[in-house]
């Protein structure tokens, strides 16, 4: 009888296996990479890149949240009548088994107020919401860097100095202009 059970339980896992195949890795919505980028001064925003994959849908990323931070904005820098302006996301697409990538000179996190312990410890533990799933939140934990110096550095893109449109800087932010 024993080796009758134990037989039946090794085919039992053996096509509990093959049902996890059939999901298929890179099949699933992914942050699979990303960083943040302090600002060149205290009082001037961190920047957040990432990259998502897609998954077997359409979906779109409506909000990255994080505890450690006082505030996080999505963010895309466009060209308008020859100037570059920075307007704010309410959500951006995720296409089926492609991907969306926030980047330098495009879709790019701004990071208000990084707690230091987050500073020390070299990473932001940060929450991407998306439409799937009843707002289905992916956590990831996005590597600080320092600011780099020099006119070609990440940290060189002066928000303020940019166009904003029809931005609220309400809060700490506009009593301190």
């Amino acid at each position: 009888m024993k080796p009758l059970a134990l037989a039946a339980l090794a085919a039992a896992s053996l096509s509990l296996t093959g049902c996890g195949e059939n999901l298929g890795a890179g099949q699933q919505l992914n942050v699979v990479s990303g960083h943040v980028v302090m600002g060149a001064t205290p009082d001037r925003p961190a920047v957040g890149y990432f990259r998502v994959e897609g998954g077997p849908r359409d979906v779109e990323l409506v909000a990255v949240t994080a505890d450690l931070a006082q505030r996080v904005e999505m963010h895309e820098s466009v060209r308008e009548n020859g100037m570059m302006v920075m307007k704010p996301l309410e959500r951006a697409a995720v296409p089926a088994n492609g991907e969306l990538v926030f980047k330098q000179g495009g879709k790019h996190l701004m990071i208000w107020g990084i707690n230091g312990a987050a500073v020390r410890a070299g990473k932001l533990p940060m929450a991407f919401v998306f439409t799937n799933n009843n707002n289905e939140r992916i956590l990831f934990d996005m590597v600080i860097k320092p600011a780099e110096g020099g006119a070609g550095g990440e940290a060189a893109m002066d928000h303020d100095a940019m166009g904003h449109g029809p931005m609220d800087k309400g809060g700490a932010d506009a009593a301190a202009k």
